[in-house]
């Protein structure tokens, strides 16, 4: 199981707020709230951490090896 430090609540407004280790990473709203509600439910634990991560846009996205031997970013 790979425990991305993400965890998710509530509040009486059907706001969810998203924290990465403790720091709010994103709030979600109106129909993205319901959205994500409606399908975290239906996850596992590792599938509910990659969706968080995804919704937060923090996770890796297969290039970084890549994009670290790109002139623009070679010094």
């Amino acid at each position: 199981m790979s425990d991305l430090g993400f965890d998710w609540r509530t509040n009486r407004q059907g706001e969810v707020a998203i924290t990465h280790h403790g720091t709010r990473a994103t709030r979600l709203r109106g129909d993205k709230a319901i959205e994500f509600l409606s399908e975290i439910d239906d996850l596992t634990p590792d599938d509910q951490q990659q969706l968080m991560a995804r919704l937060t846009g923090n996770y890796k996205r297969g290039n970084e090896k890549l994009a670290r031997s790109h002139p623009r970013n070679a010094r």
